[in-house]
């Protein structure tokens, strides 16, 4: 009966999918819109149905052993203290190599996430600092190769641009604290650390506006550090950058400049 009945789970979840209609069969994941969303999902989805067979498995045995257990009118009490080698050998082995299963997925699928594009089509740099973020578009065609930037506060949250079906590299420095850089859409985040460069490279594959946020404690508005993403056509991507450009949001915005300095140290973090 249970195994009957984590045939039909497993059949049910293998129908789930990252870009359906329905959030139960996304398992409470947003909408995918990433390259690299799918490797996160199978890790996602494998988790699932580990959490199942699990949970079958301790339910199932808690019930066999209140069943076949169970005291009775002419029983004697038992004796209270008995080794069971099995279930301690299954208690002590199981978790182990659970934790081995996942150690290798999760090992494997963070290698295939930031796996580098050789020559990505734009390189974006984000700067995160308290309570903002700035992305700064780098050597951009459109602006004959002047840097242009977004910028906005905690009133008035800044907004990333970036070109469906184009990968992006991206740069992620911080002139202050740790901060971390997470789009829900891309199934990814990584932090923004004082005094060092961390990069990933990702290729947006659905138009749409998304919301970005911090997802580590940063300080006192740290729930204020968001920024919304929009995802558009080439056109409209570089239609944004001359608009940018017009407007003199061009170079490093305040902030940005000392983002490669370690604070207190005046040491450049580059390299």
């Amino acid at each position: 009966m249970k195994l009957a009945v984590l045939a039909v789970a497993a059949v049910v979840l293998s129908g789930c999918s990252p870009v359906d209609d329905s959030d139960v069969k996304r398992l409470a994941l947003p909408v995918e819109a990433s390259d690299r969303s799918r490797t996160m999902w199978d890790v996602w989805l494998g988790a699932w149905i580990a959490v199942l067979v699990v949970f079958l498995l301790v339910f199932g045995l808690i019930v066999y052993s209140m069943i076949r257990y169970r005291r009775r009118s002419d029983d004697e009490v038992p004796v209270q203290i008995r080794y069971n080698l099995p279930i301690e050998a299954l208690y002590t082995f199981a978790p182990v190599i659970i934790v081995a299963v996942f150690f290798f997925h999760t090992v494997t699928s963070q290698n295939e996430m930031l796996e580098k594009v050789k020559n990505p089509d734009h390189t974006v740099e984000v700067v995160g600092s308290k309570w903002q973020w700035a992305f700064n578009y780098l050597d951009e065609s459109a602006t004959q190769g002047k840097d242009v930037f977004d910028i906005g506060t905690p009133e008035e949250p800044t907004e990333l641009w970036l070109p469906v079906d184009e990968s992006v590299r991206f740069n992620l420095v911080s002139p202050d604290v740790i901060h971390s850089f997470w789009v829900p859409e891309f199934y990814f985040k990584m932090d923004v650390v004082p005094g060092k460069i961390n990069t990933f490279d990702m290729t947006p594959t659905r138009e749409g506006v998304f919301t970005g946020r911090c997802a580590e404690l940063c300080g006192l508005y740290h729930s204020r550090m968001i920024f919304k993403v929009h995802v558009v056509s080439k056109a409209d991507y570089e239609a944004h950058l001359v608009k940018l450009d017009e407007a003199g949001q061009t170079g490093a915005p305040k902030g940005a400049e000392e983002a490669h300095t370690i604070a207190g140290l005046n040491e450049s973090g580059e390299g």
